[in-house]
């Protein structure tokens, strides 16, 4: 095994500037939620050049490549959506230019995150070249909406690909540590009912904003009292949005509304966390739901799912941690810092709803997703695509 990390290793450092001019074109190609089209023929493309044996679109845009045809199965996911670039006085280039210089790829999504797919083209590419035999299929997933709605892609590819993995890579950016869960996450909102009446006479009314109010400052001391979790930390929830209605602007608001973004930790789930903002509305006219997401995809597929995000966390000793960890030191002879991330990912599918033993290992340092100034080193691209490779060795 030993000659096969070092080959590996040694085509990675080969194709570092494949990987980084890939990564630019993919990065040149404007690529929102539900507007991946463009960027995902370009994945498609750089697949089929780098000798896939399979390169297909599913229903819902995912692209999906393969390598390999065994009864075990890997996949190594990075979506290809990006977040918008915000105020364009705040960075010091083109976030589309997708410029090579000083080591770095710049631009929106260097880092969140077509880095890992640009990765695992060349991963693909490496495979390839050393005639991959293993008994293990492979499916390298440039995934669509994920920011838009985390794990959406993986609900189509296991529901209708019928494709069900026995292990994932999240190439999200881990600063190439290896990753192993993060907290969840729901959306929420809650409706306030009230009375309207004249605003000379407000007694006669119910005014919903008081309602809503009295809740938030509610909600604002059961953010302190959250669970903890030695690992993924605590819980929280915070009030992103309050809207309200009345006749006028000379009556009673008779409805409100607050959005929740609330952030789980191990051991909360929807139930729970849905039962402690119903203990906060007991004897008022409001209820609680948890949101909905329902739009069309590039591919004019409408589809959606509840927008609960459940937390997850794989333990440091499972075989998929581990094999990342032997991994990374058999081919770079150090040890491999492990962490977790605190965004969310796909994970909360693959792991959350599915239970499929999941790790992340990707390049980039998340402190620049969703910043200005977003780049990634070179280096990190080669590092990724040679663990990709060797972890389908190793496995």
């Amino acid at each position: 095994m030993e000659n096969i990390f070092q080959k590996i290793s040694d085509l990675s450092e080969k194709y570092r500037d494949y990987t980084a001019e890939n990564l630019s074109k993919l990065v040149q190609i404007k690529s929102l939620s539900l507007g991946e089209k463009e960027v995902q023929l370009e994945l498609k493309r750089q697949m089929e050049e780098a000798g896939f044996d399979e390169v297909f679109v599913d229903g819902l845009g995912n692209v999906i490549g393969r390598i390999g045809n065994g009864k075990k199965i890997l996949a190594i996911d990075g979506h290809m959506d990006t977040v918008d670039m915000g105020n364009m006085d705040n960075w010091d280039f083109d976030p589309l230019g997708g410029e090579i210089k000083d080591g770095f790829v710049h631009g929106r999504g260097t880092v969140d995150q077509e880095g890992g797919p640009a990765a695992f083209v060349t991963t693909g590419r490496i495979l390839k070249e050393l005639n991959f035999d293993k008994d293990l299929t492979i499916y390298f997933v440039g995934s669509v909406i994920e920011e838009d709605c985390d794990g959406l892609c993986w609900k189509y590819i296991v529901e209708e690909d019928k494709i069900k993995p026995d292990f994932v890579i999240s190439t999200e950016p881990t600063n190439l540590n290896i990753y192993r869960g993060h907290r969840g996450r729901m959306e929420m909102h809650v409706h306030f009912y009230g009375l309207s009446s004249h605003g000379s006479a407000p007694e006669r009314g119910k005014n919903a904003i008081y309602m809503a109010s009295k809740t938030a400052l509610e909600i604002e001391q059961l953010h302190e009292r959250l669970k903890f979790d030695e690992f993924l930390g605590k819980g929280s929830i915070t009030i992103s949005e309050i809207i309200s209605g009345s006749p006028s602007l000379c009556a009673v608001s008779d409805y409100a509304r607050i959005h929740l973004d609330r952030r789980l930790t191990w051991g909360e789930t929807k139930e729970s966390a849905l039962a402690e903002i119903e203990d906060l509305i007991e004897g008022m006219n409001a209820k609680v739901e948890v949101l909905e997401y329902l739009e069309t995809a590039y591919t004019g597929l409408e589809y959606g799912m509840e927008k609960y995000y459940p937390t997850w966390k794989i333990p440091e000793e499972h075989e998929i941690v581990q094999t990342g960890v032997r991994t990374f030191k058999s081919l770079f002879n150090k040890d491999v810092k492990i962490d977790k991330w605190t965004f969310s990912t796909n994970g909360i599918m693959t792991n959350g709803v599915y239970g499929i033993p999941t790790i992340g290992f990707g390049p980039g340092n998340e402190v620049l997703a969703h910043a200005p100034n977003e780049k990634v080193a070179i280096n990190d691209l080669v590092v990724a695509s040679a663990f990709y490779a060797a972890f389908a060795y190793e496995i």
